[in-house]
């Protein structure tokens, strides 16, 4: 074989292996098809505090056989008072393009909707409903980040909502974009109209669309489990296998399948004696679908809880062991581990509860007292707020 197909192949392993969350600096992805590993996808995601924050920035990158404003050519030291006013409206307009393109059209592409909200036409080789496994790998669609990017938009949602926010407060709907000096007409300019209601509007749309998508996978569980699919019966193997490792811990942690469908599973958590949690019960959702693991699950926390892991609407921010994706035991445990978890190091890329993290990493004095207060608070209510 090929030496630099082997190199390829491995450089190509070692990250695939780690976390997107621990790899360099910023959150890195990579996928290629097995049977061409010189056409590599590359996936970064913007780095928080920056007009790029949290998007997803897609890179086709070939091997031969053989910035904002000022990180352009000739501007790295532009510090004029017009320079600082330009960085201003291109920062502005970088922000706004982040959304509407990386973000919001990305999901929207994978959501089958389109720009007004209404579904688009569904294309004959749907990745939700079409089994692949008959098909050539060539005529399957090559959408190697669309879970990662559904899943990680759940987790950002709130932080998009307030880059929108920003957004309103900084310009005017239909207000056009300033062009930059070293842009040029036709070429590489950046031309357009700031709309931060539109793209709100189309934000939402998205969050409901990928909830519902949520819902449907209980639908389609109950279905595959009729049909005594592979998936049906490997998470009700996993189930039993959980439910008795958990029976044997420590704390009277457990968990049920809703209705007996093995794609949702309800996981009760007790808040562990001595700790910010106790005295804490919480039920988990976890929601698992028919393309498990490739798919993986969603975990939505039912109880109000105030944690900088978990965003406001209950999703959980969690990272499981690279290695078992496929194993919802280590997941269960990545989730108590999150909770759990007394000093954990800053991470800009888990910031899925902006109100929360801001307290919990806070400057001033009373920023972790207040944080900790709010969590207790949350905790004292879990009880009156369990769902029956």
């Amino acid at each position: 074989m090929d030496q630099s197909i082997i190199r390829i192949s491995k450089e190509l392993s070692d990250i695939q292996k780690g976390s997107d969350l621990v790899i360099a600096a910023i959150a890195i992805a990579v996928a290629c098809r097995d049977v061409d590993v010189r056409n590599v996808r590359a996936l970064v995601m913007g780095p928080h505090e920056t007009p790029y924050e949290f998007g997803f920035f897609e890179f086709a990158i070939r091997f031969n056989k053989a910035n904002p404003y000022e990180n352009e050519p000739g501007f790295e030291d532009a510090n004029t008072p017009s320079d600082k006013l330009a960085q201003k409206h291109y920062v502005q307009k970088i922000r706004h393009e982040t959304l509407r393109i990386s973000i919001i059209q990305r999901l929207e592409s994978y959501l089958g909707l389109q720009a007004n909200g209404s579904s688009a036409p569904s294309d004959s080789l749907d990745s939700n409903n079409f089994d692949y496994e008959d098909l050539d790998e060539s005529n399957v669609p090559f959408e190697p980040f669309k879970d990662l990017c559904k899943r990680k938009f759940l987790w950002y949602y709130d932080s998009y909502m307030a880059a929108v926010a920003q957004g309103k407060s900084e310009v005017e709907d239909l207000q056009p974009f300033v062009r930059m000096p070293f842009e040029s007409p036709n070429t590489n300019s950046m031309d357009g109209r700031f709309n931060y209601t539109e793209l709100e509007r189309r934000l939402k749309a998205i969050k409901a669309a990928l909830d519902a998508e949520t819902l449907r996978w209980a639908e389609e569980g109950r279905t595959s489990k009729a049909g005594e699919s592979t998936v049906a019966v490997n998470l009700q193997h996993q189930f039993d296998q959980v439910s008795a490792y958990l029976k044997r811990g420590d704390m009277p942690h457990s968990v049920v399948l809703e209705n007996g469908n093995p794609f949702v599973w309800l996981i009760t958590y007790f808040g562990r004696p001595m700790t910010n949690l106790d005295g804490g019960l919480f039920r988990i959702r976890m929601s698992f679908s028919t393309r498990f693991p490739n798919e993986q699950p969603r975990v939505k926390f039912e109880t109000k809880i105030f944690h900088h892991h978990i965003a406001a609407d209950g999703t959980a921010c969690y990272t499981p062991n690279p290695m078992k994706m496929e194993d919802v035991k280590s997941h269960i445990e990545a989730i108590f581990e999150t909770l759990e978890e007394d000093e954990p190091a800053y991470d800009p890329r888990k910031i899925v509860n902006p109100e929360a993290t801001k307290m919990f990493w806070g400057n001033k004095p009373d920023d972790k007292k207040q944080y900790n207060r709010r969590l207790r608070r949350s905790v004292q209510q879990s009880m009156e707020e369990f769902p029956e």
